[in-house]
């Protein structure tokens, strides 16, 4: 065969390649191109994909298969298997992108020794929000069963008592990037669990983008689905489908945020939750996940179940579990979604995990040929029970709490005592008591999430060391002999008795399958000392929401937790916030050295927020000159921070034989901050000074993720911006650095420096007269100048200027500086340069000299070094240089900020510079590590990206449980659809606004008093029309709708609206950009089925929902309306003023030349234009006729 002639592609060069392709065959500039979005958002169909790929494959020199496309979904993952990387076809695309930590056992392999971790936990039950939420009412003994909420519009069922939670009605689908049009069809049991999960990977401190592509698997167990009984017959679409399907319950999860491990959703009726679990537990042990969500979810919205399971006399008519009570007559719905994030112990340990209880063992299995379906089985729950029990390597003794399933049907409790009894009590001594109790005596039975919520409140009463009471129990069953049992019922808080506290769970579903799940306490965690060094006394704490009102509700939300939790240290409350949470654009950053002052700084605004860009900052370190040093400069930073203590500790080594002694003149204990002859300001120690603190305090903001785009230096600041680029090594830089302090000190004269508020012009005219004697030495801005030179010359300058106007201020130096008095140690100076190793800079370098970007072969030989000594410093037309780059933020590296200011003065003028950002690194006068964190937090609300674990990597953080995020939540729920009312309901009668029958309706069902009828007609018209607007208002447009997407309705008699191309060709230009986006707006608002002022408009078109389905509709309005055609690839990315530039453009070009005759006789038409007016107005026609 003969061999391919081309050389193998870099994975960049693929990923160019493929991102200038799919930019045009998408339509856009390649900066929109995202190498992690899907090929089909950019409109890739089996076409348009089998084109790419064989140019693909012609530049590669090898064919392809054409199913590339979709093994290898997005630009980064085909390029990395096309580049090599290790990987074959067969490799799956999880392999290629797993941001967790990889799995220590080959996949695949069993390793069923090891527990499995609960490391986070998320809930929504009856009167809990949350799990401290749940714990409260555990532990006070909480009923939590209350009637059915007359929101639920819905008949009252046969038993109307249950354990209902709030809001089912209500989601926030932005936050998910789901359109309102999806929203409104998609199960309130989806939409919950898409809340929670994400709640419980925040309770774990694991943000949902680090799991994108990664072997996370997601285990639900779901039973009813009483929504689809409200979804109409007529007209559904796909989303009807996946909104309502339960598989789509668990792949709306791994499809939302990536996850590539197995999903399944699991239906075993009551026991479904805790068989996930098991699921979950099974796919770690076998290694084909790496993390795992398990949990259920259930609600009740529809009568149908409770008539059928009354009618069976299953349900108690009071609506309360009496578990084991001699009154148990059966159980009480209840509702609910209950997730909890797992690992492997050994990863959780390894990633600093909080682990709030192991997983010891589970078991499922089946009751098998019973006496009937339904009916349960002691000697399978006793098997299921021994088979956990052996899987945890526990014995039987060692279980001290039992959470039963304990339904109270009084079969169901008699038998599970039973099996309880035969498999705990054997051998038992005396004092080894074993607790029994059931959360559905507090929440009712939750069904398909009954097993998560035993799970949680076991895990919760771990964690307490308390076991909460069991309600409902006066007298026992006769069939539940606990005398002649060690089991004890608490009916009062318990505490749980130290030792190795283990616990079982179980649940048994109704078609026979039986799970159960033993639980033991999280291991001791020591804390790890701090690596040398103490505690830094200030922390910086970031929060971030997707709005700015949510971002508001957020920082409520940790005001009070704060308030509530002072026992939590606050250094961990900033690791867990900073490093488990995602950093949306809506950004708020502030730096305490306690909860208190945290609080405080919350509640009172002493805080920086900020958006961050679709883009990534432009950053730029800038290098702080002679004249900012000082005693105690980063002394802070040395006593707390490794990193930077051992680079100054580097530093003062390399100096010492240079007769340099760093640490002493920086740090020394009787350096006297006052004295004005300290050895800091002789230059010949203040220069390698300022080099090793700078370079100390770049390789610090390096180490945190900020990476510079391009650094510049103040005189002396440009040496260690030349280090840090690269230029030449830390040994070299601090040979050259203390070389030129040294020979400046012993062979030059003592000189002066004035600062002028001048232009460099009028200054070069006002030294002419001292030619040799004074020189220009610096253009700090516009109208700023520093002028060096000999004392003499500088005192009759200065007189000179007395009465001039001229602003001056003489700088305290002890030498003039880029000045002809620095001629004396040039020699000396290049023989040192000359021994310099140098080569070119890995970031680009603006030199002091010509104020411009550095070519290699200037910055590498000695003699730009030495012309640099010599010639004035062109700060301000460097900063220039920097801003036409692209920098948008400066970053002085420096013990106090001497150069912000001076720069912001250059670019005063700038249309951007009220957008541009200035961080001081130190201040003189204010702890390090206050200002440090100050400017790092205001970079992150920039948009900037940090590298938070290397932020505390020195010291031994916990995560902790913190607020979660606050959804902005409305209603979205099928309005009007057949059989959600009867219309004798009173909730049908408010819908019709039918106010005479609904008066009918309330007195035949109370006695009303005259008056109380005199003021009711008033009073329910009210009611109905505040109904209607409240409905109106956060409802989707229900009813048929058109094959177009628009709700059918009547013909209107008002004049037809001017089609929106011609208002678009008839508007100047100015209105254009207008008209389309309001097109785009409405036509959004009809694709989603909502109103457009629910619109954010400033979001990417993907983030508001837009998916292909609904781009292809509105590619149709568009086509229709407009007659122009826009790809797939431009609806789905971007923004919406991104379409409405596209929009305009093809408009542009197809719009024929009568476009201007039309605005022309539209404005004579409408206008009364002078004869000068009228003029112009041809001669801009015809011009534009030419063009």
């Amino acid at each position: 065969m003969r061999q391919s002639t081309h050389e193998p592609k870099e994975k960049n060069a693929i990923a160019h390649w493929l991102i200038a392709h799919l930019a045009g065959i998408a339509g856009l500039p390649v900066s929109e191109i995202d190498t992690n979005r899907p090929f089909l958002d950019y409109g890739l169909r089996s076409s348009t994909a089998k084109t790419l790929l064989d140019d693909l494959g012609k530049w590669l020199g090898r064919p392809l298969s054409p199913t590339l496309t979709y093994d290898y979904p997005n630009i980064g993952l085909l390029a990395r298997y096309l580049a090599g990387d290790g990987k074959t076809a067969e490799t799956p695309a999880s392999d290629l992108l797993s941001p967790l930590s990889p799995s220590p056992h080959p996949s695949g392999q069993p390793i069923q020794s090891d527990p499995i971790a609960i490391i986070g936990m998320g809930c929504r039950f009856p009167k809990a929000r949350n799990p401290d939420e749940f714990w409260e009412i555990l532990k006070n003994g909480v009923d939590a069963i209350t009637e059915l909420p007359l929101s639920r519009q819905m008949e009252r069922p046969a038993v109307s008592w249950g354990g209902f939670i709030d809001e089912v009605d209500q989601f926030d689908p932005g936050f998910f990037g789901i359109s309102a049009r999806e929203a409104e069809l998609i199960d309130p049991q989806q939409r919950l669990l898409l809340e929670v999960v994400w709640e419980a990977l925040e309770d774990a401190g694991v943000p949902a983008e680090t799991l994108a592509g990664s072997q996370t698997g997601v285990f639900i167990g779901i039973w009813q689905n009483d929504y689809h009984h409200y979804l109409p017959s007529e007209g559904a679409d796909l989303y009807s489908e996946t909104g309502t399907a339960r598989s789509v319950g668990a792949g709306r999860l791994s499809y939302l945020w990536d996850l590539r491990g197995p999903c399944q959703v699991i239906d075993t009726a009551s026991s479904s939750s805790l068989v996930a679990l098991h699921e979950a537990c099974m796919s770690l042990h076998a290694g084909e996940s790496d993390l795992a969500l398990a949990g259920g979810v259930n609600l009740i919205l529809h009568p149908g179940v409770t008539n059928r399971f009354f009618a069976s006399r299953m349900l108690a008519p009071d609506g309360r579990c009496k578990t084991f009570d001699a009154s148990a007559d059966g159980y009480a719905r209840g509702e609910g979604c209950g997730m909890l994030v797992l690992k492997r112990k050994r990863d959780a340990v390894r990633d600093g995990d909080r682990i709030l209880a192991l997983i010891r063992g589970t078991a499922i299995n089946h009751d098998g040929r019973t006496n009937g379906l339904a009916a349960p089985s002691s000697q399978a729950q006793q098997a299921v029970i021994r088979r956990a029990l052996a899987n945890a390597g526990t014995g039987t003794r060692e279980v001290s709490y039992i959470e039963a399933h304990g339904t109270g049907t009084p079969l169901g409790d008699r038998t599970e005592f039973e099996a309880l009894t035969e498999v705990l009590m054997p051998g038992r001594a005396p004092d080894e008591i074993c607790y029994i109790g059931s959360a559905k005596t507090n929440i009712g039975h939750l069904e398909s999430a009954a097993g998560a919520a035993g799970v949680i409140k076991t895990v919760l009463a771990l964690v307490h060391g308390e076991i909460p009471p069991h309600l409902h129990l006066r007298e026992f069953s006769p069939h539940i002999p606990i005398a002649d049992t060690l089991f004890s019922v608490p009916r009062e808080p318990a505490p749980w008795a130290g030792g190795r506290r283990i616990a079982g769970v179980s649940s048994f579903g109704i078609s026979g399958a039986n799970a159960h799940v033993v639980l033991e306490e999280a291991p001791t965690v020591e804390p790890k000392p701090l690596a040398r060094g103490a505690e830094r006394p200030w922390h910086l704490l970031t929060l971030a929401a997707k709005n700015e009102t949510a971002l508001g509700e957020l920082a409520e939300r940790y005001a009070i937790w704060l308030d509530n939790h002072p026992d939590i240290p606050f250094p961990d409350v900033c690791f867990t916030a900073n490093t488990g949470r995602e950093h949306f654009e809506h950004r708020l950053a502030l730096v305490a050295e306690s909860a208190i002052n945290a609080r405080v700084q919350l509640r009172s605004g002493g805080f920086v927020s900020g958006k961050a860009g679709q883009g990534e900052l432009k950053t730029a370190f800038l290098f702080t000159g002679q004249g900012s040093q000082y005693v105690g400069m980063g002394r802070q930073l040395y006593e707390t921070w490794p990193l930077f203590r051992g680079i100054l500790d580097e530093c003062d080594a390399i100096l010492r034989p240079l007769d340099v002694p760093l640490l002493d003149l920086v740090h020394g204990e009787n350096a006297d901050a006052d004295a004005p002859n300290q050895a800091i300001h002789q230059t010949i120690h203040t220069q390698p000074a300022l080099f090793s603190l700078e370079y100390a305090l770049a390789m610090l903001w390096q180490s945190w993720g900020i990476k510079p785009d391009a650094v510049m230096g103040h005189s002396v600041g440009e040496y260690v911006a030349a280090c840090i680029a690269g230029v030449f090594s830390l040994e070299d830089g601090l040979k050259l650095i203390a070389a030129r302090g040294r020979l400046m000190q012993t062979l030059c004269e003592p000189g002066a420096m004035l600062a002028l508020q001048i232009t460099e012009v009028d200054t070069v005219e006002l030294i002419a007269p001292f030619s040799g004697e004074l020189s220009l030495a610096a253009i700090n801005g516009p109208e700023s100048v520093v002028v060096s030179g000999t004392h003499e010359a500088m005192e009759k300058l200065s007189a000179g200027l007395a009465d001039s106007g001229i602003k001056t201020t003489p700088l305290s130096v002890s030498h003039a500086f880029h000045s002809a008095m620095m001629e004396p140690m040039l020699a000396e100076f290049q023989k040192i340069a000359d021994s310099i190793s140098y080569t070119g800079p890995r970031i680009p370098l603006c030199s002091n000299v010509t104020g411009k970007m550095m070519a290699e072969r200037e910055v590498t030989t000695p003699a730009y070094w030495v012309r640099h000594v010599r010639e004035p410093v062109r700060f301000a037309a460097g900063v220039e240089t920097l801003h036409t780059k692209g920098i948008d933020t400066f970053l002085e590296i420096g013990p106090k900020p001497a150069l912000l200011g001076m720069a912001r003065e250059c670019l005063s003028d700038k249309a951007d510079s009220a957008g541009m950002g200035w961080l001081a690194s130190l201040r003189e006068g204010q702890d390090d590590w206050q200002q440090l964190l100050w400017s790092l937090g205001e970079w992150h609300t920039r948009g900037g990206e940090i590298d938070w674990h290397s932020l505390d990597g020195h010291a031994w953080r916990r995560k902790v449980s913190l607020p979660t995020y606050p959804f902005q939540r409305q209603r979205y729920w099928v309005e009007g659809a057949p059989g959600l009312l009867p219309n004798s309901s009173l909730f049908g009668f408010l819908q019709r606004g039918d106010t005479g029958e609904l008066m009918r309706y309330l007195e035949q069902e109370e006695q009303l008093s005259p008056e109380e009828q005199r003021h009711l007609q008033r009073l329910l018209e009210i009611l109905a029309e505040q109904y209607r607007k409240e409905t109106t208002a956060v409802s989707c447009p229900s009813g048929p709708f058109g094959e177009d997407g628009e709700p059918l309705q009547a013909p209107s008699p008002v004049t037809a609206p001017v089609p929106i191309k011609q208002q678009w060709e008839q508007a100047p230009a100015e209105e254009r950009e207008g008209i389309l986006t309001d097109f785009i707006r409405n036509g959004l608002a009809r694709v989603f089925r909502t109103d457009a002022s629910r619109l954010d408009m400033g979001q990417p078109l993907k983030a508001m929902g837009l998916d292909s389905l609904m781009a292809v509709e509105l590619r149709h309005r568009i086509r229709s309306d407009l007659h122009i055609d826009i790809s797939l690839g431009n609806l789905v990315a971007g923004s919406v003023s991104d379409l409405a530039g596209q929009i305009g453009m093809r408009l542009m070009e197809t719009s024929p030349s009568p476009t201007g005759k039309a605005r022309v006789l539209a404005r004579l038409e409408s206008e009364q234009l002078s004869d000068e007016e009228i003029n112009a107005l041809f001669d801009e026609y015809f011009e534009e006729a030419e063009t």
